[in-house]
């Protein structure tokens, strides 16, 4: 495994990669739910790069880009155990320059649920992405459903400027007890771990409703606010397409159900596509 920190260094160890190459981005303090990324890329592709960027652009003042998880040396020993064939560690002056050219998000889809509750973070987390994408010039770039509505938004990105590179969406990967698996989870305590697992809960029991063939949304996304009584505090619960519209009636293989809460300080957030 190559580890590269510059430009310059990375586009040297890309030009020797000759076959298909499958990309996964990352912010590090990697998690099995990475380590599925990597495991889906390595079988689809010839070769893999992983990057590990702590983007600055998509933390809104008071959110936690100082405290949030950094595990370098265990991170490095996990992408070479998985057989990664290069590592991108870049630093922010790397990545941006004093004056940057800025990538908006959709002015509808970009600012509801997570970017209505954190403002700008889809135009950070669209800039950094495009720009690794137009780095790394993968075949095929891999990201996780936990962020669906990210994955909804990179995908309409790479549609729209007619980018050459095949999003791939992969599975939510659980612990033994259904909490989605975050880098932000080391945030939580025994007590707080017990609360959190109100989101994953109240998934279920949609999905329940769905399978007894219940598809008001109105009546789902009541009985998920009574499972996550729990928690500290709701920010939404969404049922939509996956166009990211929204529904009166779930639509068989065209939804999605969402939630994001509070357990302490610590913002969580989960989904089922449906």
């Amino acid at each position: 495994m190559v580890i590269v920190h510059t430009i310059d260094e990375f586009m040297q160890s890309r030009k020797k990669l000759n076959g298909s190459v499958g990309f996964v981005p990352t912010m590090g303090a990697l998690h099995k739910g990475h380590l599925s990324l990597v495991n889906k890329a390595k079988e689809e592709n010839e070769f893999v790069i992983v990057s590990i960027f702590v983007n600055p652009t998509q933390f809104l003042e008071g959110e936690d880009l100082d405290k949030y998880p950094r595990k370098e040396e265990a991170d490095r020993e996990i992408c070479r155990l998985a057989g990664v064939d290069i590592l991108f560690m870049p630093t922010i002056d790397q990545m941006y320059s004093k004056d940057e050219l800025m990538l908006g998000a959709p002015k509808i889809r970009g600012y509801i649920l997570e970017g209505e509750k954190r403002p700008g973070h889809f135009d950070g987390m669209l800039q950094i992405v495009m720009k690794l994408l137009n780095l790394t010039h993968p075949q095929k770039a891999y990201f996780g459903k936990k962020d669906a509505q990210q994955l909804m938004l990179i995908t309409q990105m790479v549609k729209d400027y007619f980018m050459p590179c095949e999003i791939i969406s992969c599975e939510i990967v659980r612990d033994n007890d259904g909490l989605a698996l975050s880098s932000r989870n080391v945030y939580l305590s025994s007590d707080d771990r017990q609360k959190a697992l109100s989101l994953s809960r109240s998934l279920q029991k949609a999905t329940q409703f769905v399978m007894t063939g219940e598809k008001n949304v109105e009546k789902i996304t009541h009985a998920m606010h009574e499972v996550l009584s729990a928690v500290d505090k709701i920010e939404y619960v969404a049922i939509l397409n996956r166009a990211f519209e929204p529904l009166e009636e779930i639509v068989l293989q065209d939804s999605v159900i969402l939630v994001a809460a509070w357990v302490g300080k610590t913002r969580l957030i989960d989904n089922v596509w449906i």
